[in-house]
């Protein structure tokens, strides 16, 4: 166990979970990643080994067959999942947002009918917010629903799906603006539905497309697509938490976790950077020395090993905090923004430690330092998270003159 990035305090049933991780990423992922990952290849056998260890219920209650752990649990274990392979992360990310959603938001009869079945994997979860023309300004959709008895009938394009083609359940942001007066803020007017689709690409079900893979130059294997829905009708029953004008805040709950997701991820691609640049560092030898003892690399190894523990700090500062229960939008956005910063640092320096070699594809820390720059956009950009900071910022520290 490295000594970097411990975490104190944890329950014995917590640290054999993380353990338990730890070891299939180092025997299942680690060894096969990167030829997957050079493949664009979607890594069924190790989806296939997370559904065997529970991960895919790890967050849901016991009642629905889940393990009913903490958020800290969860992201202590994507840490681990991102520093074998950022790319399995994603796969589990977008699926937990999604459980993690109808948990707490959803109606009785919707937690009966998915939950069960996302905890077994059975179902496997994707969200969608963006669009073509808009990212962070989710306040711009323009995907609409329109009521027409008891259905609603869905239109308009989605962009950047993670498990858009393997998922077999979407939550999908639109505007919903029937019995609203005209003037009502856009995030009022807002609805999320709950698709239900074959896994695939084409016509997934009558009205709903999903065109294919969007190549990316990294983040491989998890597939990234649009979605275009064109009169998917969809009935009523399946607008998440049962009343429509909802859907901005019920996302933004699922962002916010997803956020502390998002860091634990780069506090995992980070430990494997520095993993790897502290032992090529020791291997390689410059002027009759392995280069670790030259002391400009010792200090980019003191750097990095740092930056890897404040993010790790951080992140489970954040987590902690979305468990007791408090508000923690101002901690998620502070792990999330430093996290990814660090993230792109670290794997950076460790690319330099790597000097040419680094700039081969048989080595790992290629493959790390493109997949690295996701992390700096992944639910929310830096500056939207700055923008997040520095208004709770504000709200807490309000000048009384």
């Amino acid at each position: 166990m490295s000594r970097l990035a411990q975490t104190a305090g944890l329950t014995d049933i917590q640290q054999e979970i993380v353990s338990t991780v730890r070891d299939f990423v180092d025997k299942e992922i680690i060894p096969v990643a990167t030829e997957l990952e050079h493949r664009d290849e979607y890594p069924q056998q190790i989806v296939d080994g997370l559904k065997e260890l529970g991960l895919f219920g790890l967050m849901i209650p016991e009642e629905y067959g889940g393990l009913g752990e903490s958020l800290l649990t969860y992201a202590l274990c994507v840490e681990e999942i991102a520093r074998g392979w950022m790319s399995v992360s994603g796969i589990i990310n977008t699926h937990f947002i999604v459980a993690y959603m109808l948990k707490q938001h959803g109606t009785q009869e919707q937690k009966d009918h998915f939950l069960s079945r996302m905890a077994a994997g059975d179902i496997r979860g994707a969200f969608s917010m963006s669009e073509p023309g808009l990212g962070s300004d989710v306040s711009a959709i323009t995907s609409k629903a329109v009521k027409e008895g008891d259905e609603y009938v869905l239109t308009g394009q989605k962009m950047w799906l993670t498990n858009g083609g393997t998922s077999s359940l979407v939550a999908v942001l639109v505007r919903s603006d029937e019995g609203r007066p005209e003037g009502t803020a856009p995030h009022k007017s807002m609805t999320t539905f709950l698709v239900e689709k074959e896994p695939g690409f084409g016509e997934v079900r009558p009205g709903l497309t999903i065109p294919g893979k969007i190549e990316k130059m990294g983040y491989k294997g998890v597939d990234t697509t649009e979605l275009i829905m064109d009169g998917l009708r969809i009935p009523a029953n399946r607008v998440l938490g049962g009343t429509t004008g909802r859907g901005f805040y019920q996302m933004m709950d699922g962002v916010e976790v997803g956020r502390v997701n998002v860091a634990a991820r780069g506090c995992g691609v980070a430990q494997r950077a520095f993993e790897l640049g502290v032992q090529y560092a020791q291997q390689r030898h410059t002027f009759g020395k392995p280069i670790a003892q030259h002391q400009a690399i010792q200090f980019k190894l003191a750097e990095m090993a740092t930056k890897v523990e404040a993010a790790h700090a951080m992140m489970v500062n954040a987590a902690r905090k979305k468990d007791s229960g408090e508000r923690n939008d101002l901690e998620a956005g502070m792990a999330k923004y430093l996290a990814s910063e660090y993230c792109k640092e670290v794997v950076e320096d460790a690319f330099r430690i790597h000097g040419g070699y680094g700039f081969s594809k048989e080595y790992e820390i290629e493959r790390l330092y493109r997949e690295a720059p996701m992390l700096l956009i992944g639910e929310g950009t830096a500056e939207i998270q700055k923008m997040i900071i520095g208004r709770r910022l504000l709200e807490e520290y309000r000048f009384q003159g």
